[in-house]
């Protein structure tokens, strides 16, 4: 062979008395042979002339491509220990070249060779492993480090590792791993090392999304007694978050205030989520109208943090408002911003404006999502627009189901149901698995709530039949056949006459329990800085102390029958069922058996039944247990909590304190959503408060939320009982304007402000003044 003649005609460079000469014919030869045919033209014979620095040479070729250099490397090898300085340069090249499946097998070859990794390239290796997202292979490279006997490594190697233990999920051994060189760092070793902030970041990063507040808590102490690190504005908005998300403020503003004249956007933004998230929305928006005039220019993250706070506080006003400088500032709203505030507006009862937001959305091209589609469906059956949520429904439905999930089916099987027709709801379960989706935990719960209610025993058999994949069925029955067993199970009598909610004090002192008022030693604040950028951000920072918000705006999670929460969800199933009747012995013994059972892990909706029904039966030394309890478990309470100690005093009468509770609430940053705003109405009317009740009417339309058929009624009622006619007609006027269906409940009031006001003309027609007659005598 051609090629082949030119590597036999190589001479030794042992023999020939140019040396270097003789190395650079042999390196041009074999590196022709190499780019022309390839390594397999190579002659063995050839392989005792192959010195150290003709295979170094041959690797520095650029000429040459990276796979060949790789053959050439294997091809010496068969009779030649290649050194330290050869691997490290063809790992070299692997990287740059992007051929990191081959790094494995030559580790395994080093390892043959006895051969060390330098310190240098086994950095360059975790970094281009890490950066392709090939992180057992790093770890490969860690181990191989590890077991050639260390002698290279250097800690600040372990900040690739670290960052490739994140992104692999492996959390405890990077925290553990982390430590260890934290530990280090005080021998004089490796006395120079210092955490890199892209390594400490990355970390705190996983452990803030694996809601590991404790490890995360503890990393931050380390850090902080680092003297040589320093976080930088990354870190320090990591932290900020984290802590701020846990309910930590005090260490988020000090954060803040640590960064004294460093904070960015994404400082602002997150102190604004933070404040969110902890329900002190009015707080958030007096941020932002300081980060306007701060220097910095909000972005699209500000907008949609702000805006989704705003919604979910049930201040569409406020929403709004955003919302419009978001679009003259030129940001354009996404899809999860626009399923945000759709879903605030039919919250607040504003249809209209809510049919009329999601045109805009398809006019200006955002895409609708399966989402999209399911809040405007359940906003619709949730105001009384049942009709255009089952045409939506079945339109989407002819388009391919590509707009409709199984989320939808489980809205429209819970309309079903409410609305009594169960056999529509079994039909549509079918459908739904037809299609392919899954049967959750929720649309089984409608379906036993409504043959409860319908008293259909035979539902055990109409589930099985139509409900055939899964298991979730049968652990439903074989759940339900264990509860009926202990139900049927005598007390035990030594509990016959143990209240199971003792009550610590009575309901009407339910301010003490609320938040009580604790004078507090009014400590000087200090002084701000007078070229601060963010005073407000200032004086929020020196009062972290300040009350906690009542509840937060927490998002529920969906039930899908999970194996930790299935006993305590399908607790909360049948207490509905048995509440729903009124059956409060069957849910009381429910309740004591599952605290037999151990189950501990009640959710706010638990308490927050048991406590509803105790009210609407007048059980208010019960119902005061039961907060009690709730509180005594650590269970946060929620606005529906709040609701029904509204809906308690005012239907004791005492709408003062209801009152005093709903301004103790505002105070603290709490918001009010329209069940709450009707429940106080309700209460004020009925005590004959009816400027206040007014006033709070008025309120509710200011802040963004629009009265619902609830709101008027209860408003003509307690006008028309009062003897205010006019104020009941000017109700039922604004409630027509409104475009707001009637209900039954209105017909039964107009017909009673119909006859009061019949009553009123009869008794003004009957004072009629008689003119006098001028023939009579008398006059």
């Amino acid at each position: 062979m051609r090629h082949g003649r030119g590597a036999n005609a190589v001479v030794s460079s042992k023999t020939s008395p140019f040396p270097h000469l003789s190395t650079i014919l042999i390196t041009a030869s074999l590196s022709k042979t190499l780019s022309q045919s390839g390594p397999q033209s190579l002659n063995p014979n050839t392989l005792p002339s192959i010195s150290p620095p003709i295979v170094l040479q041959i690797l520095r070729r650029n000429s040459l491509h990276p796979s060949k250099k790789l053959t050439f490397f294997k091809w010496c090898r068969h009779n030649y220990k290649h050194s330290t300085s050869a691997y490290s340069h063809i790992l070299r090249t692997l990287c740059r070249s992007n051929l990191l499946s081959e790094i494995p097998d030559l580790l395994n070859s080093m390892r043959e060779d006895a051969v060390s990794l330098d310190q240098t390239t086994s950095k360059i290796l975790l970094d281009s492993l890490i950066a392709s997202g090939k992180y057992d292979s790093a770890l490969g490279v860690l181990d191989y480090m590890e077991e050639s006997g260390g002698g290279c490594l250097n800690p600040s190697v372990y900040d690739s590792v670290v960052i490739a233990l994140v992104k692999k999920k492996e959390m405890d051994l990077a925290v553990s791993i982390f430590f260890k060189l934290l530990e280090g760092s005080s021998n004089s070793y490796v006395n120079s090392y210092v955490p890199g902030n892209v390594a400490v970041n990355e970390l705190m990063v996983g452990l803030r999304r694996g809601e590991m507040k404790e490890e995360f808590k503890t990393v931050f102490e380390k850090l902080k007694g680092v003297e040589r690190y320093r976080f930088d504005n990354y870190g320090y908005n990591i932290c900020i978050h984290g802590f701020g998300t846990w309910g930590d403020l005090e260490t988020a503003f000090s954060l803040f205030r640590e960064m004294e004249n460093d904070a960015d956007i994404c400082t602002y933004n997150s102190l604004i989520h933070v404040l969110c998230l902890s329900g002190r929305v009015g707080d958030a928006l007096a941020v932002w109208e300081e980060l306007k005039v701060s220097g910095h220019e909000p972005d699209d993250v500000t907008y949609r943090v702000l805006i989704q706070g705003c919604c979910k506080s049930c201040r569409m006003g406020d929403a709004m408002r955003v919302f419009g400088e978001m679009e003259y500032d030129g940001f354009v709203g996404d899809t999860v911003l626009y399923n945000s505030v759709l879903d605030g507006l039919f919250k607040a009862r504003r249809v209209g404006e809510g049919c009329e937001l999601f045109e805009k959305m398809v006019k200006e091209g955002v895409r609708a999502s399966c989402w999209t589609y399911n809040i405007l469906i359940d906003g619709l059956f949730r105001n009384g627009r049942g009709e255009a949520g089952f045409t939506l429904f079945c339109d989407l439905k002819k388009k391919k189901g590509q707009f409709v999930d199984g989320i939808t089916f489980s809205i429209v099987v819970l309309q079903l149901c409410r609305e009594g027709k169960v056999d529509a709801a079994v039909k549509l379960v079918e459908e739904m698995e037809d299609r392919g989706f899954t049967v959750d935990l929720v649309t089984i719960s409608s379906l036993l709530i409504g043959f409860h209610r319908q008293g259909r025993w035979d539902w055990k058999e109409k589930l099985m039949k139509h409900v055939r994949e899964g298991n979730l069925v049968p652990n439903v029955l074989r759940w339900n056949a264990g509860v009926e067993a202990s139900l049927k199970r005598p007390q035990s009598k030594d509990k016959d006459y143990t209240p199971m909610f003792p009550s610590k004090g009575s309901f009407v002192d339910i301010m003490s329990m609320v938040n009580p008022k604790e004078e507090e030693a009014s400590s000087p604040l200090e002084e701000d800085d007078p070229w601060s950028s963010s005073p407000y951000m200032d004086q929020l920072a020196h009062k972290v102390n300040q009350p906690k918000p009542l509840f937060a705006l927490a998002r529920g999670q969906r039930v899908e029958a999970k194996p930790d929460s299935f006993d305590v969800d399908m607790m909360n199933t049948f207490l509905s069922i048995y509440l729903s009747k009124g059956d409060l012995s069957l849910a009381c013994k429910l309740f004591e058996i599952f605290n037999d059972m151990g189950v501990t892990d009640l959710t706010s909706y638990t308490y927050n039944s048991m406590m509803s029904s105790f009210v609407k039966k007048g059980y208010y030394k019960t119902a005061r247990g039961v907060l009690d309890q709730m509180g005594d478990n650590f269970c946060a309470a929620d606005i529906a909590t709040y609701n029904v100690i509204i809906q308690g005093l005012g239907k004791m009468g005492r709408a003062d304190l209801a009152s005093a509770v709903l301004d103790r609430l505002t105070e603290q940053g709490g918001y009010l959503d329209i069940v709450m705003y009707n429940t106080l109405i309700n209460a004020l009317g009925k005590a004959n408060r009816l400027d206040e009740a007014t006033r709070l009417f008025d309120h509710m339309k200011s802040n963004g939320i629009n009265p619902d058929v609830v709101s008027y009624n209860t408003m003509i009622e307690v006008n028309s009982k009062a003897g205010r006619l006019k104020e009941a007609y000017k109700y039922l006027k604004l409630m027509l304007d409104a475009n707001c269906l009637p209900n039954h409940v209105t017909d039964t009031i107009l017909d009673y402000l119909g006859k009061e006001m019949e009553k009123a003309r009869f008794k003004k027609a009957s004072f009629v003044r008689t003119k006098p007659n001028n023939n009579d005598p008398s006059s």
